[in-house]
């Protein structure tokens, strides 16, 4: 059993700590919102402020929304590293900025903890089924002693590289599957404006070529209307703007990025912030004056 600190249980860090939980580990958990009371229920310990949280476990997992969210929890007043000695450990599973990602790292170890950040993919759905991908950043000898924790919460774990490495990969991923969301919209609005059935269609490409994890799972969203959040536009956008800050630096174009990010944005202008990102297809309905399944 390891006593294992949890900070942000929001929409992932629940499920993901409670599969932590289930597996015979102690939590000792924080939050600025209230507590799963499941979670508290079943033994696992609040705690006040996240330096208590680093002061009693061993290993400090955090799960939250952005970058300035992490640097609080890490090194604000009453934070992580306040409670840090040697030895212990820092996973940040939060995706954020890969270069500040690597200067948590820097200032973590010379606390003599060690750092890892393991950003993941999954949504809600994989948080819940326990079944994320999770993409790690650090030394491998570390990573050897949380690997059996991130084998509860998912089932591809790989170690890519060092500190901030976990954190490239992840927006990687998010360019993918914001221009993978852009395309299964743009096909089911075009069949759906031709006269097709975009359920049958979608039927039909699940078997070709075309077929993806977003087309299953997305599209059929975009079929049925269903745009309650699993991970949320505001979120993709933060991952977006990371993914374009990080192109300016490096001197490279991702236009097609840019233009993703543009569509989430037309989304949030119309209120849509907090629908789930497969709603993207509402700014490309908005400009065709259709609506999927309309007639």
């Amino acid at each position: 059993m390891t006593d294992i600190g949890f900070i942000g249980l929001g929409i992932m860090g629940r499920p993901m700590a409670g599969h932590l939980q289930a597996a015979g580990h102690r939590l000792f958990l924080h939050d600025i919102a209230a507590l799963p009371k499941d979670l508290i229920a079943a033994g696992a310990v609040a705690c006040d402020m996240a330096k208590e949280v680093a002061q009693k476990a061993e290993i400090v997992i955090l799960m939250v929304p952005d970058t300035p969210h992490v640097e609080a929890a890490l090194f604000g007043r009453n934070g992580v590293a306040e409670g840090l000695s040697k030895g212990k450990i820092v996973v940040d599973m939060s995706s954020i900025s890969p270069l500040a990602t690597k200067e948590f790292a820097k200032r973590v170890n010379a606390l003599g903890a060690d750092y890892l950040d393991a950003p993941v993919s999954g949504g809600e759905v994989g948080a819940k089924a326990a079944s994320l991908t999770i993409m790690v950043g650090g030394a491998q000898a570390v990573f050897d002693k949380v690997k059996p924790l991130f084998a509860l919460m998912g089932k591809n774990v790989t170690l890519v590289g060092g500190n901030g490495d976990g954190q490239t990969t992840k927006v990687a991923n998010q360019i993918i599957v914001a221009l993978t969301i852009e395309a299964v919209g743009e096909a089911l609005l075009f069949a759906s404006k031709a006269g097709a059935d975009p359920a049958l269609v979608r039927q039909a490409l699940m078997g070709g070529f075309a077929s993806s994890r977003i087309l299953e799972v997305h599209g059929e969203r975009m079929v049925k209307r269903n745009f309650e959040p699993g991970f949320r536009i505001e979120l993709h956008q933060k991952d977006l703007n990371l993914a374009l800050e990080g192109a300016r630096a490096l001197g490279i174009s991702l236009p097609s990025t840019a233009t993703a990010q543009q569509l989430f944005n037309a989304c949030a202008a119309h209120g849509g912030k907090a629908w789930d990102h497969s709603a993207m297809v509402k700014a490309l309905e908005l400009s065709a004056g259709h609506e999927i399944g309309g007639r």
